[in-house]
């Protein structure tokens, strides 16, 4: 009886000890933010996928951090910089970051789908202006608003479906995508 009783206890000891540890929620890359610093590699990627980066610091021991940096009017293709230490982050739309360890989880936030296409169905696309970047993907948002025909739109950074920066507006809603670079949202 002593001994049923001990295990009882042990065991009502352990779930509270068990939930009384906070939930730990994985780390996830920061979209939309930057680590300028401690570079050691820089990495030119072909894929243009901020995974490919976070990938390339998991395999080496040497890495702490990483940033992305999506292509743009200077650099043509991704580049990938590898980190021997962990600087801290800044907001910047030009780049993905991430700490060895964390993975990359991009965000998907509302209405908007990161690093997503939603490829048919267009029925219009226009260039995005040098001026509108800094905040394409709402651009690109506001313009299918103001159409009624709009269901879905899609914002495809420079680079990435050549080399000025499109939104393409959707007369229907297509299955989502992953693919990087592309930013894609619905709106009716």
């Amino acid at each position: 009886m002593k001994v049923h009783a001990l295990k009882v206890s042990l065991v009502l000891l352990a779930v509270l000890l068990w939930s009384s540890v906070p939930a730990v929620r994985p780390a996830s890359a920061q979209v939309n933010f930057d680590r300028p610093g401690a570079d050691y590699l820089r990495v030119p990627l072909r894929s243009g996928d901020p995974v490919d980066c976070g990938l390339a610091c998991e395999r080496d021991r040497r890495c702490r951090a990483w940033s992305f940096s999506y292509p743009n009017e200077r650099s043509e293709t991704a580049v990938c910089w590898l980190k021997n230490a962990l600087p801290p982050r800044i907001a910047n739309r030009c780049c993905v970051s991430g700490v060895r360890g964390a993975g990359v989880i991009e965000r998907r936030i509302g209405p908007v789908e990161t690093s997503t296409d939603r490829s048919g169905g267009d029925y219009r696309n226009f260039e995005i202006r040098k001026d509108e970047r800094a905040d394409a993907d709402q651009v690109c948002r506001h313009a299918c608003d103001a159409d009624s025909k709009c269901r879905a739109w899609t914002y495809v950074r420079s680079g990435y479906a050549g080399k000025a920066a499109r939104c393409f507006l959707k007369k229907e809603i297509k299955p989502p995508h992953r693919r990087p670079g592309f930013t894609s949202g619905v709106v009716r």
